[in-house]
């Protein structure tokens, strides 16, 4: 996606927060982008305004009440190959970016970026179809001398990875305990080292990230 001149640009903004996205629209009407501007409020709206209309840029945040959006880059890249994702998040970038990336995000933008880092953002995804911020560019760079960046599953030893599986199958800790033939408080203890190192809070976050990276 190279110059604006010549084309509309279909946007998407999708946010559970109206004021989030009226934002994102003053911002886009003071670029003087030409663009026609679509809106969602959950994960579904989302991926329907996608497959239904061709967004070339989806503006969307990660969490979302019916679930969150690392769960449906993926698909939205499959239904529209062309569509370029801008995570906004107020989520810790240093943290989560490289996740999004993974996935098949083109930029991850913190919420509490300045006014001109937001067109800064917007501005390259249109010219280079791509944004990625110096906080991401040194993720990147630390991501090549430790792999655990790009795959955080290979940070857990083989029993923290079992029991991993076994919460994404629905388990609790009393049915882990019986099936490893192991005590329950033994269980508990693994689970916080797992949501530690996964740097996960609790089990749709961990469901999300095995599904991503297993």
């Amino acid at each position: 996606m190279s110059s604006t001149e010549h084309k509309t640009i279909n946007f998407l903004l999708a946010d559970d927060h109206s004021l989030i996205r009226q934002g994102i629209v003053f911002v886009l009407e003071e670029m003087e982008i030409d663009c026609h501007i679509s809106h969602a409020s959950n994960l579904h709206q989302a991926l329907q305004s996608i497959t239904d209309n061709a967004i070339d840029i989806a503006i969307i945040d990660a969490h979302f009440p019916d679930g969150n959006s690392l769960s449906i880059i993926a698909e939205i890249k499959k239904v529209s190959p062309q569509t370029k994702i801008l995570v906004f998040s107020g989520i810790d970038e240093s943290v989560h970016a490289l996740k999004f990336f993974n996935e098949g995000a083109n930029g991850f933008l913190s919420k509490l970026s300045e006014e001109n880092e937001v067109k800064h953002a917007i501005s390259k995804i249109i010219d280079e179809g791509e944004y990625i911020s110096a906080v991401t560019q040194a993720l990147l760079m630390n991501s090549l001398r430790n792999r655990h960046l790009i795959n955080p599953l290979l940070s857990l030893t083989e029993r923290e990875l079992q029991i991993a599986e076994m919460y994404t199958e629905g388990l609790g800790n009393l049915e882990i305990a019986n099936k490893l033939d192991i005590k329950q408080n033994t269980v508990s203890t693994l689970k916080k080292r797992i949501f530690d190192k996964l740097k996960v809070e609790n089990i749709i976050e961990l469901v999300d990230l095995m599904k991503a990276h297993y």
